[in-house]
């Protein structure tokens, strides 16, 4: 198969040879950045034990990649918009690697939070145009289920990520957290070499929208800043400067976004009630999964006693419901239309994390953590692929990289949130201290919440236009 100005000349069937490399290739790129964002968190305590510092510095470690990602992920979905997606793809794959390098061998925590931040540059080059890549590729029917198994496995490869850490933290080193991406990139160099074809834009585009991409990275970067370090340093004059541009910058994003020629995430797509109200439910979903992500690892280690492996094994039975469902499940919203999935899917969430509030010092494994989770994983799974798959169907298929890199962006920064906001909201300003103990429970109902939100929003937003069926396919 080769690629013209318009794209592939035929669409890949999923079952066929040439369609599952594609999606391996997708998956894998696409799966070592996810697992990343989350690899990390149950090899925390033993960073900081290793080069210093407080909570601040552990958040940074977290934010400073989030921060990039989501900064940038807009920009990754434009450039493979304008350009051969696999080019882009393939860029990101190396600039990630080279990072991932660099933190395995970080002698200080400064120059491991600088190697995360280029690490986030890698991610948000690979994840957009990984999902743009199967959106433009395999064949429309088989495109429900081909998302599943995309949103599936890179929901597993986020959730496999505490095991993976704790293992590899407690037979080796928290180093190697880092250094196991360079095998897995590689393979996913090669598949993507062998078996991804070229896909040219659809249409000529404008230059860069330059001014865009400032203004979200400044945003993101100024109000990341502030809440990590007021707990930190207090309302300082500093903080309080950083906090004032980084707002001041996120408000002007949509308004420079409305005059760009050719913005990054054009705003007539929030037109789309479809659109504007999955991105609203990735939001709140989203950031209920980097809070519990984020806290309760620390917490299963700080408070209840678990080495790193033991936290990386309670988040199993997650990995394994996200990888048996989603795929049926992304399948399913492709029959039924996404509406039902994800008004009861984020309120499924929402109970799971409710039950994480009977995890308190005491608690055993089988009463108080896997009911939570199992429950969390359930709702997860509901969620996660009818969402990704009513992004792409409320654009146009010239939009599908920017509509991919605006959904990853919400979703990581969501976890950016997550990590940076809810610690601070809920009273947590010591890794190690009794203030996580106590505003654990209040984190979890809070990002609850946020599902249980997210879950009213989708039933609002997804209704079918009057006179036509709810379908995945159909664009609001």
């Amino acid at each position: 198969m080769s690629g013209d100005a318009g794209g592939p000349t035929q669409r890949l069937a999923l079952a066929s040879p040439p369609g599952r490399w594609l999606v391996a290739a997708a998956v894998l790129g696409s799966g070592v950045a996810f697992l990343d964002g989350s690899v990390v968190n149950v090899a925390l305590p033993a960073i900081g034990r290793d080069l210093g510092g407080g909570l601040s510095m552990l958040q940074w470690v977290l934010d400073g990649y989030l921060l990039t990602l989501s900064a940038l992920l807009l920009l990754g979905g434009a450039l493979g918009d304008r350009y051969d997606r696999r080019t882009v793809f393939l860029s990101g794959l190396a600039v990630f690697t080279l990072a991932s390098i660099a933190c395995g061998f970080a002698p200080t925590g400064e120059i491991l939070i600088a190697a995360r931040v280029v690490q986030g540059i890698g991610g948000a080059l690979l994840v957009p145009n990984s999902l743009a890549l199967i959106d433009t590729v395999i064949r429309a029917e088989d495109r429900g289920r081909a998302i599943g198994v995309w949103a599936g496995l890179s929901g597993v490869s986020s959730a496999i990520g505490p095991f993976v850490g704790g293992w590899l933290v407690d037979s080796a080193s928290w180093r190697w957290v880092f250094l196991i991406n360079v095998p897995l990139a590689a393979a996913a160099l090669a598949l993507t070499v062998r078996h991804v074809p070229r896909i040219r834009p659809t249409r000529v585009r404008g230059g860069l929208d330059v001014a865009g991409a400032t203004c979200i990275t400044i945003g993101l970067g100024g109000a990341t800043f502030a809440m990590i370090e007021a707990p930190v340093q207090g309302w300082t004059p500093i903080v309080l400067l950083a906090l004032a541009i980084g707002v001041s910058a996120l408000a002007a994003f949509p308004v420079v976004e409305h005059r760009a020629a050719d913005p990054l995430v054009p705003m007539h797509l929030f037109r789309s009630a479809r659109f504007s109200g999955t991105n609203i439910v990735t939001l709140a979903v989203y950031t209920g999964l980097g809070g519990a992500l984020f806290l309760l690892s620390l917490h299963l280690q700080t408070n209840l006693g678990y080495s790193a492996l033991e936290a990386g094994l309670a988040f199993v039975p997650f990995t394994a419901v996200m990888a048996l469902l989603s795929g049926r499940i992304g399948a399913l919203a492709q029959r039924t239309g996404p509406r039902a999935l994800m008004t009861v899917g984020p309120m499924v969430a929402g109970a799971g994390l409710a039950l994480l509030v009977r995890v308190v010092p005491g608690a055993g494994y089988w009463g108080g953590v896997l009911p939570g989770v199992l429950v969390f994983g359930s709702g997860m799974a509901m969620t996660v692929a009818p969402l990704t798959s009513t992004v792409l169907d409320a654009v146009p298929a010239e939009y599908v990289g920017a509509a991919s890199g605006a959904n990853n962006a919400i979703s990581r920064f969501a976890g950016l949130l997550a990590v940076a906001v809810l610690p601070l909201a809920v009273g947590i300003t010591d890794p190690s201290g009794a203030s996580l103990a106590s505003g654990f429970a209040r984190a979890m109902l809070v990002s609850a919440a946020l599902c249980v939100i997210g879950g009213i929003v989708a039933f609002v937003s997804l209704r079918p236009p009057p006179g036509r069926a709810d379908r995945a396919g159909g664009a609001g």
